[in-house]
């Protein structure tokens, strides 16, 4: 009953916060801006062809309220100072959840005329769908090739988590123009139920990454026995206190990350995981071995993680104690599947609203 009650009081504030969003006014489409890293690959006869199975509606347009005042004339692109940055990546087996989650943001944003999506893709078809769904969004697409990680992938306790695409946000600081000093990461299974503007706005200090950390956590399960008993490898946690933190929600300091150089560090963890076997969870560890310790914490509200259950059985879960800003369905079980197999989790009805697969009802 208590599981009822709580589930409830947040279903009714999300309703509550939807309906008076002022960001459900509408406003002119706004240009999308293509990459030019993607231009020989968008001449491509594959390009022309959106999958059949996907048919998403058109997302109702949003406008900056009073309070987000005017654009400077005088600059516009991605390279505004004034623009909050989001980068999230684009896949076919994940695309409806992606969707879902830049319609959360955008109606749940005050100024979602200032979020500049960054979209990660390895595949060709997939710009003019996210144009004809959102036709005002301000976006620019980055193609990155498989091959540059192809060969620093292990084998993990989940297929999904051996994907190269999830090792893109590595490459962050080298896909994204110079001029852009900050960036918010997302995952694509998750909803965003506040103004994304007062995660962009959080504190790095003097930290390169900034992430909700978990410090109750088990953390040496992260990694495996052949680490910990190497002093020289286990040794690079020494004068830290690491904790766990999960890396699909990340406010990412560019600037720093490119100073230091932090792109070659990971790689050299996924050098040292092929021939010595460290850990099993795909793209999480080498993070971990690089930042855990070294991170800026972010309220727990920014992540409800581990929706999806565990990274086998997909089990339902609950909500942690706390506000939520944020729901994220980490893990093998993802919502969209679950509805529509008509087996969903209790949980799966809060990212339901979002969900722009189909057509009109």
């Amino acid at each position: 009953m208590l599981w009822i009650m709580r589930f409830s009081g947040f279903f009714s504030a999300a309703m509550v916060m939807i309906v008076l969003s002022p960001s459900l006014q509408s406003f002119p489409p706004a240009e999308a801006i293509r990459s030019s890293h993607l231009d020989k690959h968008l001449r491509s006869p594959s390009f022309l062809s959106i999958p059949d199975r996907f048919s998403f509606r058109k997302a109702d347009v949003f406008r900056n309220a009073d309070e987000c005042g005017f654009p400077d004339p005088k600059i516009t692109g991605v390279c505004d100072p004034n623009l909050v940055h989001v980068a999230i990546t684009l896949d076919v087996e994940y695309l409806r959840g992606s969707i879902a989650a830049v319609h959360s943001i955008l109606q749940h944003s005050k100024c979602p005329e200032s979020i500049f999506f960054h979209f990660l893709v390895s595949e060709n078809n997939l710009e003019a769908l996210v144009r004809s769904t959102f036709p005002q969004l301000k976006f620019k697409v980055y193609y990155f090739d498989p091959e540059k990680v192809q060969n620093l992938i292990s084998s993990s306790v989940r297929q999904a988590l051996e994907q190269p695409l999830n090792y893109a946000r590595n490459y962050l600081a080298d896909l994204l123009e110079p001029c852009v000093g900050r960036v918010i990461y997302l995952d694509s299974d998750l909803v965003v139920v506040d103004d994304i503007t007062k995660l962009w706005k959080t504190s790095l200090g003097s930290r390169t990454i900034g992430a909700p950390e978990y410090c109750h956590a088990n953390f040496t399960k992260y990694f495996t026995a052949r680490f910990w008993s190497d002093e020289k490898l286990s040794g690079t946690f020494r004068g830290r206190k690491p904790c766990y933190f999960n890396t699909g929600v990340m406010v990412i300091d560019l600037a720093k990350w490119r100073r230091f150089g932090y792109t070659k560090r990971i790689e050299r963890w996924m050098e040292i995981q092929k021939s010595d076997r460290i850990y099993e969870l795909g793209s999480l560890p080498p993070f971990l071995l690089v930042f855990a310790g070294h991170v800026a914490p972010i309220e727990h509200r920014w992540n409800q993680h581990g929706l999806g259950g565990d990274n086998v059985k997909g089990s339902c879960r609950d909500l942690h104690p706390g506000p939520i800003s944020l729901l994220h369905w980490s893990g093998s079980g993802k919502p969209w599947l679950r509805l529509d197999s008509k087996r969903p989790c209790p949980l799966d009805v809060l990212w339901a609203p979002y969900d722009l697969y189909g057509h009109s009802h």
